[in-house]
């Protein structure tokens, strides 16, 4: 039953977009789709908390969790098979995760934390705070971003990912993210 949470195997190389909202992440992983001529995973809770915020006018709950991190694994597995050399993922399991200690007080799911620690990527691109904060239906922490940057870049270094900071505007986050995919291909 829990496989549905499991990365299905793959030699592509993974790149995820990791950070807080409204830092850019899903501009920059169409962009760098694009770029590469592959495809990305777009970020399924999203969709599913926008969704429910249209119908309930109700934000996440824990309940949400699992169904989210499952949405998301689905997503990242079918777009896998569809990628040319790279998959740019617009956040990842581990995300959820911090998402979820964040706001529920140190709460994680066991089966959430299992996956979200144990699925495999080949480099977190996390985006830094130096954009502006767009307000939307979902997004409500325009005066802790700092805080939810250190907690992002703290998870990352808990759990020893490799990863580099993306500041700047867009051009210089492109240009940046495109010098480490290339170094990735590369090898």
């Amino acid at each position: 039953m829990e496989d549905k949470f499991k990365q299905e195997p793959s030699d592509i190389i993974k790149v995820v977009l990791f950070g807080p909202e409204s830092t850019g992440k899903t501009t920059l992983s169409q962009q760098l789709a694009t770029y590469y001529n592959t495809v990305w995973v777009p970020e399924y809770a999203r969709t599913y908390l926008q969704q429910k915020w249209n119908v309930e006018r109700k934000t996440c709950e824990k309940h949400d969790l699992l169904p989210i991190a499952e949405g998301q694994i689905s997503l990242e597995n079918k777009a896998t098979k569809k990628a040319a050399k790279v998959l740019i993922c617009d956040t990842d399991l581990l995300e959820t995760k911090t998402y979820s200690e964040v706001y529920y007080l140190g709460y994680c799911d066991p089966i959430l934390e299992k996956y979200a620690i144990n699925n495999s990527y080949d480099l977190y691109f996390l985006t830094y705070i130096d954009v502006p904060w767009i307000e939307d239906d979902l997004r409500d922490k325009p005066n802790e971003r700092e805080i939810m940057f250190q907690y992002f870049e703290n998870t990352l270094k808990k759990y020893n990912r490799n990863f580099i900071i993306l500041k700047g505007n867009k051009e210089t986050r492109f240009k940046s993210a495109i010098e480490h995919i290339d170094k990735l291909i590369k090898k």
